[in-house]
């Protein structure tokens, strides 16, 4: 692991009613990487994810940030560092427009009012929703307002995203608009770790790739050669998740 991770993870453990739900979990993100976060049902990725955003308290271990420890600071904090989530279930403000969701989003980083539309308009562009921006949220498709969710992280472009199940359930057209996002973004330096089922995009856009099995890391390095080592396939084909 890099000493010049942009991110890192040492010992970090979480336990629920003494099962390990992650156990001593150690990697690191370089900037500008998109690293795979992979692994079966139940292996402990969300719950990572959750404790580097601050929605979790780890009971052990440690999270530096940029090269200052971060592991117990608020979501609020960590937002304002730059460390930002999106969640499998996608969390917009239903009942007011696309357009005010961006805005909300982008004053709440701290944006005029004025930036924020300005950025607003780019982003609905970017992610094929001005035809619906004025629509309230709680009308869009599920894959819709999970792109409007892809907005309101990148109004003010994160240091890293945390990607949770960002393609599930999304119609195909709208998961290669998200994968084009994603691609375009880490050309311009941007960092992502992404947790995915979906293996042939996870092959496509992670460099690296880090697995979990059952609380414990079983696997980190370049993806293909991840996804092919003997553990892992051992830990997919033992569990009901299929790669």
């Amino acid at each position: 692991m890099s000493e010049m991770s942009l991110l890192r993870t040492e010992g970090l453990a979480k336990h629920f009613g003494g099962v390990a739900a992650v156990d001593s979990v150690d990697f690191g993100v370089n900037a500008g990487e998109i690293m795979g976060l992979v692994g079966p049902n139940g292996s402990g990725k969300t719950t990572v994810l959750n404790m580097l955003s601050g929605f979790l308290k780890p009971d052990g271990g440690k999270v530096w940030f940029d090269g200052r420890e971060v592991t117990h600071l608020s979501t609020v904090q960590l937002a304002r560092l730059g460390l930002l989530r999106m969640f499998q279930m996608t969390r917009v403000f239903t009942r007011i427009s696309s357009f005010d969701n961006l805005l909300v989003a982008g004053m709440g980083m701290g944006l005029t009012e004025k930036e924020a539309g300005l950025r607003a308009g780019a982003l609905l562009e970017e992610l094929t929703l001005t035809p619906v921006q004025y629509l309230d949220a709680g009308s869009l498709s599920g894959g819709q307002r999970k792109l409007l969710e892809f907005g309101m992280c990148f109004i003010e472009p994160p240091r890293i995203a945390l990607l949770d199940e960002p393609f599930a359930a999304v119609h195909p057209v709208m998961r290669e608009t998200m994968a084009d996002f994603i691609r375009r973004r880490n050309t311009q330096g941007q960092t992502f770790i992404l947790v995915s089922h979906d293996m042939p995009i996870v092959v496509d856009l992670c460099q690296r790739s880090v697995c979990m099995n059952l609380g414990k890391v079983i696997a980190v390095g370049p993806t293909r050669a991840v996804l092919e080592s003997t553990p892992v396939i051992e830990a997919y084909l033992g569990s009901s998740s299929h790669v």
